[in-house]
């Protein structure tokens, strides 16, 4: 096994005993709380918070806060092992600052948009953290025909998706 493959297991944990990190720089808005607690109870828990032996979190402090909105008594956790206290604090930034540097394909969101705007959902559609708005916008904003529309779907229909 590769040196940067490690062994995960999620584990359940109290939320009572989690310990957020101080000097946590990434902030996290009531709303931004409310509409992360809005995808777990939607999707349910997709992605554990990353703690280290002592249980501080290193990654998750939104999904906890959430937790905390939700009234859960536990939440699933990895523990990070093999990890400095420096590589930890640098990893705190990088989870963060990594997915913020991340772009959109407008065209692609866009039809992914479109066609959830189209099913009948069980949920509602702003739980993926676009406004009804925001959504309404890259509907109008697209710019493509039908045709174009047609022929990307067709492209897309026939890759795999990628995401990261």
């Amino acid at each position: 096994m590769s040196e940067h493959i490690r062994e995960l297991a999620v584990d359940k944990i109290s939320v009572s005993i989690l310990k957020p990190y101080a000097r946590n720089p990434r902030t996290h808005t009531k709303k931004q709380i409310r509409q992360i607690a809005d995808s777990i109870e939607t999707f349910g828990w997709t992605n554990p918070i990353l703690i280290d032996a002592d249980r501080g979190v290193v990654a998750g402090h939104g999904r906890l806060e959430a937790a905390k909105l939700l009234k859960l008594k536990e939440v699933p956790v990895i523990r990070i092992r093999n990890l400095s206290d420096e590589q930890i604090r640098a990893y705190t930034i990088a989870d963060n600052r990594l997915t913020e540097l991340a772009g959109w394909d407008d065209n692609l969101l866009s039809i992914e948009l479109q066609t959830l705007t189209e099913i009948d959902l069980d949920f509602d559609i702003e739980v993926i953290g676009f406004s009804n708005a925001e959504i309404d916008g890259f509907l109008l904003d697209t710019g493509e025909s039908d045709d174009d529309a047609d022929a990307l779907s067709e492209i897309i229909d026939d890759t795999s998706p990628i995401s990261a």
